[in-house]
């Protein structure tokens, strides 16, 4: 059973669907005990970095995280599930994020007037780290749907699995262990999304 963890962070019924198109047992839940017995761990997000942390902090799912993390267990962060597993985010001038992953969530730059922010659209991943995940990825033909004001910046350029193009070159695919997480959007991201879940599902 893949558990997809529900902390108040919205989007997780598009998940949800995407898992049940694809035939894997799925169950949304907040539930310490459910998700201890989860075979997989989904952790997506849309809200604030600062409102997520406090909610996994309520529910106790943040040490939850950091224990599955330790052990192995295959964890995939999606958007603000990215963000937060680093060491720290630059929203509201600085928050203190689950640390699985040295580095920071860094704002966008305003390089011109042309430059939208959030950053909002369809691009494509240059692969930097050859990834089960990322098997049958074709980097040219494959856009993912992006959706963010942030980024992630790991300390450590072996945990950046693969780069996207925004007026800046920023990672857009990090992971470290059997934690991997994607900066745009799996479930909104067509049959290019699926195949990234469906590899994330059969690890």
């Amino acid at each position: 059973m893949i558990a997809i963890i529900d902390y108040k962070a919205g989007n997780l019924a598009s998940v949800k669907r995407a898992l049940d198109y694809l035939g894997f047992k799925n169950i949304i839940t907040s539930d310490i005990k459910k998700i201890e017995k989860a075979t997989k761990i989904i952790f997506p997000g849309v809200s604030a970095a600062g409102s997520a942390i406090l909610s996994l902090k309520k529910l106790q799912i943040d040490e939850l995280l950091k224990k599955a993390f330790l052990e192995d267990v295959p964890i995939l962060g999606i958007c603000l599930g990215t963000q937060i597993i680093l060491r720290e985010s630059e929203e509201d001038g600085g928050i203190e994020c689950l640390s699985l992953i040295d580095g920071v969530a860094k704002k966008f730059p305003k390089f011109n007037q042309e430059m939208k922010i959030p950053h909002m659209g369809w691009n494509n991943i240059k692969i930097e780290i050859n990834h089960p995940i990322l098997k049958d990825i074709d980097e040219e033909k494959d856009e993912f749907y992006f959706v963010h004001s942030f980024y992630p910046e790991p300390q450590n350029k072996e945990d950046i699995i693969a780069t996207t193009d925004y007026y800046k070159t920023f990672p857009s695919i990090i992971g470290k262990k059997s934690l991997i997480a994607t900066q745009f959007h799996l479930e909104k991201s067509g049959e290019a999304g699926l195949k990234i879940l469906k590899a994330f599902c059969k690890i």
